[in-house]
């Protein structure tokens, strides 16, 4: 069953593929949709009925397709492995991405190319699919690949216009830049540990976690530690492919450009499957990453400088999916924040609750586009909950759980995290408190800027009716007034998948919910779930002593008034001045674009056309070329006067011969 969740819509994909432009968009829709429903139900029943009845210790479920590559030492295979992790991971992944594509079926009715934009989202899902239940990192790689190819493909769906073109090449660009950091890392796992399986299994394949957890395997916390060649480097290296695929810093730039695809691509991409693929893979290669200490520090230090960078600049956003886009990269930076400093529970977490929530605020803003007429720009909005409400309640949901007000998922998920990087002894001092304090910055950001949209969006001033009248040249996207109906409510087909997603961004979080004390420590579902699938640090206090869990009741009261203070200061804020104008800087988006577009883009233009081009090309291959054939012509000029056709002319060139050839013998 394991293999048929992830074929399933692989025959979704290629039926489209091959049939799908002679069918209908409901026939369309049916196929998409159902593939991709039986993927979920085999899901939940693996892992409900299969897994979870298995003990504790023996939660792996293996399945052999067949052996790929067996060539030496080197083994892979083409095998799927089902464990708390990935078990977890295909429930939100198929069930989400469900939703995602019932609410597709209404936004991109009437589009062109309907059949290839549904086998594109089901080929999506195979590949997300491939990368969580491989049992190999090779394996992974082709899931990996996969999603990055789909990412591509959907990004540039309207590829009749310049702007998605230019928004897919970009996305497909960079991440092929951490792909090589994740290719390197993973020759020199199977280099040095001889194995590239995660876990033993009943084959009888040597894991490659075994080698990294050896005692007195672990590289040194030094930066040299870099360049020793073993675990730090290993795990440095499989971070770069992270930091492309999940848009950290510095390989960020990406995720908001992917904007150019359909709001359901976006969905897709953010919420469930592509940018939580690093994630992913971070915490299923965490055997590695806790005995490489410099490592983990990097990796923390990365996530949390993500996080507020993105945070900051998704404040000063007109574009409603750019905020969501930067809300994103943000959020991915907080769930690296916590695998780095050891907690990769909390990390799954969020990735968890985040599912839910940012796929109803992505999906929620489709709907808002589509009931602005294909508007994005949030000055021309506002007073919509009166058209809307449907879409603004189900909003309001994902606006308090990303924001972390109490009893909504993102709450518990954002809260453990903060948490876990206070008390965190995986890392030295001071930086359990450094990031623990960007952290709390972020929290407070992130409260501002989803106010601020829900403000623009939902409240104040009928804007839309203002610009119909009063800018033309916006005439097509101009909505209200007499240019076009007033904003409308979205069709069942899209207000059924927010309804759904909105009851899971309320309730996802109680997975976190501390179920009982062990030992004197805090425990959890979720954390008592992948327990045995992750490894945690040698030294760590996550957990403290029961007589100290007032530390813990503190730093949440300090989250939720940190919740509540940007919630309300947005509102105050907002509510009077709707269109204030950002900081430059940070509506530039600090000029990393500008920057990457000077210092690599151009100078490699310039190479190209005035090396490459104008002195390899022109001059030295077609010099060369076209030098050769004027070498030839000309001798061939010169020769031709020998042939004259005269008899006098060939009889003194023989006088003249037989005279020298006399010459040479007398004076020899």
């Amino acid at each position: 069953m394991l293999s048929a969740i992830i074929l399933v819509p692989l025959a979704g994909a290629i039926i489209l593929g091959l049939a799908g432009r002679r069918m209908g968009e409901r026939m369309i829709g049916l196929i998409a949709c159902s593939t991709v429903a039986v993927s979920t139900v085999l899901s939940f029943y693996m892992f409900f009925g299969r897994l979870l009845p298995l003990p504790d210790d023996a939660r792996q479920i293996h399945e052999l397709l067949f052996t790929w590559i067996n060539v030496g030492s080197f083994r892979a295979d083409a095998a799927l492995l089902l464990d708390p992790l990935s078990g977890l991971y295909i429930l939100f992944v198929t069930f989400v991405g469900f939703w995602i594509h019932v609410f597709a079926t209404g936004y991109m009715r009437g589009e062109e190319g309907y059949w290839r934009f549904f086998a594109y989202l089901n080929l999506f899902m195979f590949s997300m699919l491939v990368l969580v239940l491989a049992d190999n990192f090779l394996l992974m790689f082709v899931g990996w690949e996969g999603v990055g190819l789909c990412s591509y493909l959907l990004i540039g769906y309207y590829f009749t216009k310049d702007f998605a073109n230019d928004a897919a090449k970009k996305a497909f660009i960079v991440n092929r830049i951490g792909d090589f950091g994740f290719a390197l890392g993973l020759m020199l796992l199977f280099w040095k540990s001889g194995s590239i399986f995660y876990f033993n299994d009943p084959r009888g394949i040597p894991s490659a976690f075994e080698w990294a957890m050896k005692p007195g395997g672990a590289d040194p916390a030094t930066f040299s530690a870099i360049f020793a060649g073993g675990l730090t480097t290993i795990a440095l290296l499989l971070f770069v492919g992270a930091i492309g695929k999940s848009a950290q810093i510095p390989l960020f730039v990406w995720l908001p450009d992917a904007m150019a695809g359909p709001t359901p691509v976006s969905a897709l991409i953010h919420a469930a499957t592509m940018v939580t693929a690093g994630v992913y893979m971070v915490s299923r290669a965490s055997s590695i990453y806790v005995n490489a200490p410099t490592a983990m520090l990097i990796v923390a230090v990365v996530g949390a400088a993500t996080a507020l960078v993105a945070a900051t600049i998704g404040i000063a956003q007109w574009d409603i999916k750019k905020v969501l886009a930067y809300s994103t990269v943000s959020q991915l930076g907080y769930m690296f924040l916590a695998c780095g400093v050891g907690a990769f529970t909390a990390g799954i977490f969020h990735v968890f609750t985040h599912a839910f929530f940012k796929a109803l605020l992505f999906l929620g803003s489709g709907s808002v586009i589509i009931g602005m007429h294909h508007e994005q720009d949030m000055r021309r909005m506002g007073g919509l909950k009166k058209y809307m409400r449907i879409t603004c309640a189900t909003m309001i949901a994902g606006w308090l759980a990303i924001s972390g007000v109490p009893l909504f998922s993102g709450f518990f998920s954002k809260d453990e995290i903060l948490y876990k990087s206070f008390t965190s002894s995986a890392l030295h001092a001071p930086w359990p408190m450094v990031l623990w304090i960007v952290g709390a910055m972020t929290a407070l950001l992130t409260a501002v800027y989803m106010t601020r949209l829900m403000v623009l969006t939902f409240w104040g001033s009928e804007r839309f009716k203002e610009a119909s009248h009063s800018d033309d040249h916006h005439s097509d996207h101009a909505h209200g007034g007499d240019h076009h109906p007033a904003p409308k409510e979205s069709p069942l087909s899209m207000t059924v998948p927010l309804i759904v997603l909105a009851l899971g961004a309320v309730a996802a979080g109680y997975l976190g919910v501390p179920e009982g004390l062990s030992g004197g420590a805090i425990s959890n579902h979720i954390e008592h779930l992948l327990e045995p699938a992750i490894a945690h640090p040698a030294e760590t206090n996550h957990a403290l002593a029961a007589e100290d869990h007032s530390t813990e009741f503190i730093l949440t009261g300090v989250s939720v008034v940190i919740a509540f203070i940007g919630i309300i200061g947005g509102w105050l804020w907002f509510k009077r001045r709707p269109l204030w104008q950002p900081p430059r800087l940070l509506e530039g988006k600090y000029y990393v674009d500008e920057a990457y577009d000077a210092a690599i883009i151009q100078p490699i233009k310039t190479v190209s056309t005035r090396v490459l081009w104008k002195i390899i090309d022109v001059t030295i291959i077609d010099g060369a070329v076209n030098g050769a054939a004027n070498l030839a012509a000309r001798v061939g000029d010169a020769m031709r006067y020998l042939q004259s056709g005269l008899a006098r002319s060939y009889v003194v060139v023989v006088v003249v011969g037989a005279l020298l050839l006399i010459g040479y013998f007398v004076i020899r």
